[in-house]
């Protein structure tokens, strides 16, 4: 037996004559949508079922498939949550200290370049350049008219240049005499005999500047006689052996020349021509000269070396030169010779100075004369 009493302020339930609770207050009760929906779709699938069913003995209708819908599922940003090494190697499949490698970063393009502004260039440095240009112009003119002058100017006028003096004396420009019409060089070349085909006065060295000639080797029209020769042997034995190879071999000419310069060395230069260069080669290398030593002393020499400070890259090609000096102790003075054989003509050089000879003007002396008979 169930007894419903309604009152305005509260509702009791009797279940089986037991009292239930108070109920909430009614203003506060609200109906239990919830259940009624619940019971009303419970309905209405069973009505719908029941009616798409099919009946018995008929064949179930076809269903239609609903038309797809795109839709583009929103993407909402979420929350990255830093995650334990564990969890994330486990998620990429690593051991437990695995680490990810970084995502690859997006490419980058560069930005655009705006056009370059054209800057308005100042005259003033275009004045500067033109100003610096013409300076280097100017410079480089006045540094090669420098150069050029240098260069026409002779090596002894450069300041700074100039050839220390080392004793050489200032000979005049050397050139050789002109030769005989039909000559073909200062050898006749025709037969290859060596004779000289210029005048041999004229092959003889001039005297340096400041120098004073002697008078005394001048002899008659240029040429020396026999006798003048000889005398510049100290003995007369050797004056006579000397003279007979000179008659025996018939000496055609003797050309003399000396000269005294300014410290007082006295030069003499003789140049003695045969008949043929083999005449001559002969005469001065098995009679007059050999490799020690001279064979006849001169005058103021008793004894002679051979000297083994000439420069031997002074030879001179087809000059055959002997070359000595007085040996110590000297006399009053110091005597230098040498004999030269040049072709059909032999020359004597003797240079002598008080006390010592200088060795660089005898060397000098010694190489333009054999020049001059090449």
């Amino acid at each position: 037996m169930t007894e419903q009493t309604t009152d305005t302020t509260r509702t009791t339930h009797v279940e089986d004559g037991k009292p239930e609770p108070d109920a909430l207050p009614a203003e506060s009760v609200e109906p239990a949508e919830p259940e009624q929906d619940a019971t009303q779709d419970a309905k209405q699938g069973e009505a719908s079922a029941s009616a798409e069913a099919p009946a018995p003995g008929e064949a179930p209708a076809p269903v239609e498939a609903p038309a797809p819908v795109e839709e583009t599922p929103a993407v909402e940003p979420q929350s990255v949550q830093p995650q334990s090494q564990p969890a994330v190697a486990a998620a990429y499949g690593g051991p437990a200290g695995f680490i990810p490698p970084p995502p690859s970063a997006p490419p980058v393009f560069p930005a655009p370049q705006e056009p370059p502004v054209k800057v308005r260039k100042d005259r003033r440095v275009l004045r500067a350049v033109l100003r610096w240009t013409a300076a280097t112009v100017v410079f480089a003119a006045v540094g090669a008219s420098a150069a050029y002058g240098i260069t026409r100017m002779e090596r002894t006028d450069v300041p700074g240049l100039a050839t220390e003096a080392d004793g050489r004396w200032d000979y005049p420009a050397i050139t050789k005499p002109p030769l005989p019409s039909g000559s073909p060089g200062p050898f006749d070349g025709a037969d290859k005999s060596g004779v000289h085909s210029a005048d041999l006065r004229a092959l003889l060295l001039p005297a340096p500047k400041g120098a004073k000639a002697d008078a005394s080797l001048r002899g008659d029209d240029g040429w020396l006689s026999s006798k003048a020769f000889l005398s510049q042997y100290a003995e007369k034995v050797d004056r006579e052996t000397v003279g007979q190879m000179l008659t025996d071999d018939a000496v055609r000419h003797i050309a003399a020349r000396g000269w005294t310069t300014a410290d007082g060395t006295r030069t003499r230069i003789y140049l003695l021509q045969f008949d043929t260069a083999a005449v001559a080669e002969e005469l001065l290398s098995t009679k007059l000269a050999n490799y020690d030593g001279a064979q006849y002393a001169l005058t103021g020499a008793a004894t002679t070396e051979r000297d083994e400070h000439f420069p031997a890259a002074s030879e001179v090609d087809d000059i055959t030169r002997y070359a000595y000096t007085e040996s110590k102790p000297y006399g009053p003075e110091q005597v230098r010779e040498a004999y030269l054989s040049a072709g059909d003509t032999i020359a004597l050089v003797v240079q002598s100075h008080k006390g010592v000879a200088p060795a660089v003007p005898f060397q000098q002396t010694v190489v333009l004369q054999s020049q001059l008979l090449d």
